[in-house]
């Protein structure tokens, strides 16, 4: 039996912010990116980003994160949004974008989509500095970008 917790979580989330908070299918560690970024909170939750280009757009976009749901939910939301997109339009994504779409985001946690944010510009910041010097790209390892 359902207690009232568990139902009240159910009925007080949208569709979007459901389905962004159980999703799995862009969390994957990409080798070799084109455009890699890390954020952690002070709390420990992290969010990285992952990017591989095609031209001027953002051709696979995934993430890896340890972070509560909230963080999941964000980090999908993120994704979802820049993929396909070109890198000028991946930059105008911003937490309240993330926010908006979700829609039942809890205000007391939008810093979860102000660390998606800043993991994907970090990921920009590396793509562009990856695309000035490819060569940097042999000696890049995620754990120090």
């Amino acid at each position: 039996m359902m207690s009232e917790d568990t139902n009240d979580f159910w009925q007080s989330h949208s569709l979007k912010y459901l389905e962004m908070a159980f999703k799995t299918d862009r969390c994957e560690i990409i080798a070799a990116p084109d455009g890699y970024g890390k954020k952690t909170r002070s709390c420990g939750d992290a969010i990285e980003i992952f990017l591989k280009i095609r031209g001027d757009i953002l051709g696979t976009v995934s993430y890896y994160t340890n972070g509560c749901m909230n963080t999941l939910a964000c980090a999908n939301t993120v994704v979802f949004l820049a993929e396909g997109k070109s890198i000028n339009e991946a930059w105008e994504i911003t937490p309240e974008s993330i926010a908006n779409y979700l829609e039942t985001l809890p205000k007391h946690d939008f810093h979860c989509a102000e660390m998606a944010v800043d993991a994907l510009h970090l990921a920009l910041f590396n793509l562009r500095e990856l695309q000035r010097s490819p060569w940097k790209k042999a000696y890049q390892n995620r754990t120090y970008v």
